[in-house]
């Protein structure tokens, strides 16, 4: 069994899987780190490899004390990937980037991809169908942006996501729902449609935390998948042990 984690900038997401079969996944908060990975440990006896994707200040020093009982792999680099690398600053591009591009290329081969990947931030990432990761874009997501309206005003409130009643906001708060909601659907949107001009064969992923709410908003069809990028860090995975 794999054990996969995805230290993300809020939460660390993590899934076992059988092969390619995914059995469980988990969300543990920073603070419970060490804790939650050895419940699932303890819990899953049979794991015998953990591979880990960061983009935060977890360093691999924090894994030490699980090297005893699993076998410990940390995506870098310096890995072999199933793509070419095509960013001007690829050393800079970030793990899960790199990871979700992984799963693109080898889930979906053949094709043009564009991954959106909607969490603290929104990514974007495009693969062609030659395996060309290309790059793409990274926007505020839906939480970001309703704290940077209330921590750079004077008197704007800090508001939970809420689904806009309607398109025209009535009050203060409306409208803000209305103008965080609608603006990041109409970017989504309008980034697919752009990529879609001058490309053709063409499959859209969407995952990350805001997937499900996301999903029914936006007019492009896309294939919506919350768990997306720890299923690509199991094809990492996969894809590390036989090309190393």
């Amino acid at each position: 069994m794999i054990l996969a984690i995805d230290v993300g900038n809020t939460r660390i997401k993590a899934a076992v899987f059988e092969e390619n079969t995914l059995l469980e996944t988990f969300v543990i908060m920073k603070v419970e780190f060490q804790k939650g990975i050895e419940n699932i440990l303890k819990s899953r006896k049979n794991i015998s490899d953990l591979i880990v994707a960061s983009v935060t200040d977890i360093e691999k020093q924090a894994f030490i004390a699980f090297e005893k009982a699993v076998a410990i792999h940390f995506v870098s680099h310096n890995d072999a990937f199933p793509f070419v690398n095509c960013y001007e600053t690829p050393k800079t591009l970030g793990m899960d980037r790199m990871v979700l591009a992984v799963g693109a290329t080898l889930l979906f081969p053949n094709q043009n991809r564009l991954v959106i990947d909607a969490g603290t931030c929104v990514t974007y990432d495009f693969i062609d169908q030659n395996d060309n990761y290309l790059g793409g874009a990274i926007a505020p997501g839906l939480h970001l942006r309703y704290q940077a309206l209330h921590n750079f005003t004077a008197k704007l409130p800090l508001l939970k996501l809420e689904e806009p009643k309607h398109f025209i906001g009535k009050s203060t708060s409306a409208s803000i729902h209305s103008g965080v909601v609608n603006g990041l659907v109409y970017e989504i949107d309008g980034f697919i449609e752009e990529f879609k001009l001058q490309y053709s064969n063409f499959i859209i992923i969407l995952t990350g935390g805001d997937t499900d709410f996301l999903a029914k908003r936006l007019k492009n069809t896309i294939f919506a998948n919350s768990n997306f990028l720890l299923e690509s860090l199991n094809q990492t995975f996969q894809y590390k042990i036989k090309n190393d």
